[in-house]
């Protein structure tokens, strides 16, 4: 019988709540525990300081550790049941690696990933299995994540042969069928190949995948950036449709700020392996308060030409330290137009601003600057 106990190490920031954590004594007990129901508005994916640092070596014959690449450095945030939670920023600020992390599909350096309890970093065998049937993810390339040489019906019928006890009782491939259908595609198309679709279908192609063994959790990894617009269009509208149909949760990772308004419940704001703001979608894009977010939403295309006119426009000076030597303190201070010299001794934390505490306003919620404040831009559509 799994053991369920409070987390008494749990991350003190406002954005995460506290973990039930499950202390499973078996490997049948950790399956059990992981097919439980999660109610609407529950935490189901609960990430607490998540790290991933890949090491810099010297040498040939005898390689030492020289430094390393934080491309994650201390990630805390709480998905929810039924919700969608979008994580944007600057190519290479570790959004990927979140997701492959999250997947198990790369090995954290610290910190925990919490799914309905249990720490799947230190889960193996039938109980990660377990896991990732429930948490499944669409990945960026609608092509190269489909192997060429295998028709469609293979490629989505692959799942089941990972995950037998998920299999359809019958006709399996009128399963595969139901599955097409369901993401808008010709069931007839099951014996063609991924080269004979455009990009949209293959896309939708990828969804149906991930929808196959009947997940909780589906992690989007850019998912729309190849595609045309029109076509973002047809696969978002279609997530959602999915979601409302499915009861799904999304984790939406995407650098397109007017996507991920558009699909998300929340936001979440990455700079340097690290979470700069978060908060609902209205408190992001309407009331930031991080520098970077102000900076990120000014630089959004914006269609009404008196609001064009008048908006002011933030530039960033210099470059995006390397995540292989970042600043000290805050690591957007070097481009930070506020910055003073507590940015450098001391780290921010991803908390609501001292000023804003105890106010009902959208301007109250999580920011890591020591100056936080709202500043008038111009919203991403």
């Amino acid at each position: 019988m799994a053991e369920i106990r409070k987390d008494e190490a749990v991350d003190a920031t406002p954005n995460v709540t506290e973990v039930d954590v499950v202390d499973a004594a078996t490997e049948d007990a950790a399956v059990v525990a992981l097919d439980k129901r999660v109610d609407r508005g529950e935490p189901i994916l609960q990430v607490r300081n998540l790290k991933k640092h890949f090491p810099l070596t010297q040498g040939v014959l005898f390689k030492r550790q020289i430094g390393a690449v934080k491309a994650v450095d201390g990630v805390s945030f709480d998905l929810y049941q039924g919700e969608t939670l979008g994580i944007v920023g600057e190519s290479g600020c570790g959004k990927s690696t979140v997701a492959k992390l999250l997947m198990n599909l790369e090995r954290a350096t610290a910190g925990e990933v919490f799914y309905k309890g249990q720490d799947i970093t230190k889960l193996s065998g039938r109980a990660l299995k377990a896991v990732r049937r429930n948490i499944q993810m669409v990945f960026q390339d609608p092509y190269t994540s489909l192997n060429p040489r295998m028709t469609v019906g293979d490629i989505i019928g692959e799942t089941f042969d990972i995950h037998p006890e998920s299999a359809p009782k019958g006709d399996r491939r009128r399963r595969v069928q139901d599955l097409l259908d369901v993401v808008g595609l010709n069931p007839e198309y099951i014996n063609r190949y991924p080269h004979q679709f455009s990009g949209g279908q293959r896309q939708r192609i990828g969804i149906a995948r991930g929808l196959a063994l009947n997940p909780e959790v589906i992690i989007c990894d850019e998912p729309v950036s190849a595609l045309d617009v029109s076509v973002q269009a047809q696969v978002i509208n279609l997530m959602e449709k999915l979601q409302d149909e499915f009861d799904l949760s999304y984790i939406f990772i995407a650098h397109d700020l007017s996507i991920v308004r558009h699909i998300s419940d929340r936001v979440g704001v990455m700079y340097l392996g690290k979470i700069a703001e978060i908060g609902t979608d209205v408190q992001i894009y309407d009331h930031p308060t991080h520098p970077y977010t102000q900076a990120l939403l000014s630089a959004v295309p914006v269609p009404d030409p008196d609001s064009r006119d008048h908006r002011e426009r933030i530039i960033l000076t210099g470059d995006v330290p390397s995540p292989a030597n970042p600043p000290s303190g805050c690591s957007f201070r070097t481009r930070c137009w506020k910055a003073q010299d507590k940015c450098a001794q001391e780290a921010p934390l991803l908390a609501i601003p001292e000023r804003f505490k105890g106010a009902d306003g959208p301007a109250a919620h999580e920011s890591a600057c020591h100056f936080a404040e709202e500043k008038d831009v111009v919203h991403a559509a």
